[in-house]
């Protein structure tokens, strides 16, 4: 059995009480202590994420944006440098290779930040396409990254920098990222882009300087949590999970993600022929979002059933926020807005198809 790889920050966890879990090859935390109380500390306060395990590599190179622009569905021309944007890396049959977060550093410079289950299968996909256009692709695993996110996160984080950077970070839009050189955690680079439907920043951060970073913001009244919380919040915020909620059989216009696809002309990129037909003739399935009034709750791989067809529920959770089960399922093309069921042990019980996301700015929707 191939033994969990450990981020910087286990021993800490490992302190901290916290429940482990092996998330994409890593032992991960799942709780410190409360799910539930975790949750509602980000909705409400602050949390504190270690997203170490996920993957950072960095693309440069006179060429760096030509490639960037046939191996993303996306089209970067119309990112400016400073800037973040969420797009897909697709396969020639229009599947979904991963989602990822790429940070336009300059012109020859970008960082891409991808999942933790994927990082090694991206890295090589990445390094092959980029063969023909002589620019450079390297992980970069002496980094590691921690996440805040709520209401109070921002001013937690601008309290640990000092002068003229505090103020240039907190002036960050959304989407925005910038360089922090020389902090007493060492250098940094921090972003406004996160992941539980809350505002706050991703910090990355050297490895030797990770733990110092963890600890000051523990410090400052930022509460530590899992995976489990990130989870729930993750679910409410509407964003989607990959290899549950979508995959390489998948392709984004059957992921509620066709908003990420760029058809302008004259652009080729791979998977473009087949996104161009779903985006054409429409794709044979559709991710909806589902809430179910009566209690219980609403799991990965449970059938659903709509007069379109048979579908299934890819991620389910009990919602803290609204107090009800929600859950993104994949179902057939169709109109699907009444009489739809879940099956629930060989009950069908009525839920309700409804648009995501469930929750915005800590407020149901």
């Amino acid at each position: 059995m191939t033994q969990s790889k450990h981020t910087p920050l286990h021993a800490e966890h490992e302190q901290l009480g916290a429940h482990f879990t092996n998330f994409g090859g890593w032992d991960m935390p799942l709780r410190y202590g409360s799910e539930l109380a975790e949750h509602r500390a980000v909705r409400e306060a602050a949390g504190l994420f270690d997203l170490s395990h996920m993957g950072e590599i960095w693309v440069s190179g006179d060429e760096a944006p030509q490639f960037l622009n046939t191996a993303l569905v996306g089209n970067l021309a119309v990112v400016k440098p400073g800037r973040a944007k969420y797009s897909l890396i697709c396969n020639e049959q229009g599947g979904i290779i991963d989602d990822l977060i790429i940070y336009y550093l300059a012109e020859d410079w970008f960082r891409l930040v991808v999942n933790a289950s994927t990082r090694e299968k991206d890295l090589a996909w990445i390094g092959a396409q980029a063969g023909p256009f002589g620019v450079e692709v390297r992980e970069r695993p002496e980094l590691a990254m921690i996440a805040v996110q709520g209401p109070n996160a921002r001013e937690r984080v601008l309290g640990l920098i000092e002068g003229e950077d505090a103020e240039a970070v907190g002036a960050l839009g959304k989407f925005a990222a910038r360089d922090v050189p020389g902090t007493r955690f060492g250098d940094l680079f921090i972003a406004r882009t996160g992941y539980t439907g809350e505002d706050g920043f991703e910090v990355i951060v050297p490895e030797a300087g990770a733990l110092s970073l963890w600890d000051a913001l523990l410090q400052a009244g930022v509460k530590p949590a899992g995976l489990g919380a990130r989870d729930t919040l993750r679910l409410e915020a509407g964003l989607n999970l990959y290899g549950q909620d979508m995959d390489e059989t998948v392709s984004p216009f059957e992921a509620a993600l066709g908003w990420t696809v760029a058809l302008d002309e004259g652009r080729d990129f791979i998977g473009r022929p087949q996104l161009e037909q779903h985006r054409r003739d429409g794709a044979p399935r559709q991710m909806v979002g589902l809430v179910m009034d009566e209690k219980g709750v609403l799991r990965h791989g449970q059938r659903v059933l709509t007069g379109s067809g048979d579908g299934e529920i890819l991620s389910g959770t009990f919602s803290p926020t609204l107090g009800k089960a929600i859950a993104f399922a994949r179902v057939p093309a169709g109109d699907v807005s009444k009489d739809v069921r879940v099956d629930i042990r060989g009950r069908e019980v009525p839920v309700r198809v409804v648009r995501f996301p469930f929750v915005r700015d800590g407020k149901a929707l």
